[in-house]
């Protein structure tokens, strides 16, 4: 890997970008690379929850690197960048809306334009407490095209979204907290141990029931409740047979810890 560390623990993978010269920022080359590592992530079956950080303490990610000199003229004068951005989004994650494998990401310090992106494109934040969120792209002529502005709205409250979205302005770890974009605020070397904490209690549930689970809530996000409870995507239907749902019944009932197969 060049732009990015890949580390596996057991049923966990830790992905960290590396690019710490220009603030975590990615180019298309870096999204190649990391969309590779997501479909790895999301194709073996031992591995069942990942986390995303940064390398160093400055930067979670500060989006797409406008200054690489590979990227096409209209990318970095923002002409053409629909056309020419990766098909799976900014880190190979952005516009990838099928995962159902979970992701954490912990926020190692700014994550701003599409460093939010990346981080909204998570399932549970945490953040350090130095960290700060922002989507500032109106004030350089631009919006955020990754679904930034549609994912921060479903996060938080639509006037705070709104205020954020319509200004550019950065909040602070605190106030994103407070805002219900991130699920938790720690010093930054609480970060990691946070993280896996939280990578730690999902993998004490069965992983066909956390990613059923996932499935469901993304596709009835714009249903109505009734159509919403209805639906019986992929992962929910493997699920309700699988031998871990036997496995949690009699788990419970011997009083013991379940011994998840992913099947």
């Amino acid at each position: 890997m060049q732009f990015c560390r890949v580390e596996r623990e057991g049923h966990l993978l830790v992905v960290t970008l590396d690019r710490p010269e220009v603030r975590n920022a990615l180019h298309r080359a870096a999204s190649d690379e990391l969309d590779h590592v997501w479909t790895l992530y999301e194709t073996d079956p031992e591995l069942r929850v990942a986390i995303l950080t940064g390398a160093g303490d400055r930067s979670f990610s500060a989006g797409y690197d406008m200054r690489e000199p590979s990227a096409p003229a209209g990318e970095r004068d923002g002409v053409g960048f629909l056309a020419h951005r990766h098909l799976r989004g900014l880190g190979g994650l952005t516009l990838r809306y099928d995962m159902t494998k979970p992701i954490i990401a912990a926020v190692n310090g700014f994550a701003l334009g599409g460093g939010l992106e990346l981080a909204l494109a998570c399932d549970i934040i945490v953040a350090a407490e130095h960290a700060e969120f922002g989507l500032p792209e109106p004030r350089v002529g631009r919006m955020a095209l990754e679904g930034g502005m549609h994912r921060l709205v479903r996060s938080m409250p639509l006037k705070t979204a709104m205020g954020m979205l319509l200004t550019g302005r950065r909040v602070s770890a605190h106030e994103a907290y407070r805002t219900g974009l991130v699920n938790e605020v720690v010093p930054l070397a609480d970060l990691l141990p946070a993280a896996r904490r939280w990578a730690d209690e999902i993998l004490a549930c069965a992983p066909l029931s956390v990613q059923g689970t996932k499935q469901a809530v993304m596709q009835g996000l714009d249903l109505s409740l009734p159509a919403a409870v209805g639906l019986v995507p992929q992962t929910m239907a493997k699920a309700l047979v699988s031998a871990d749902q036997v496995e949690g019944v009699n788990a419970f009932l011997e009083s013991r810890a379940p011994r998840w197969s992913g099947r």
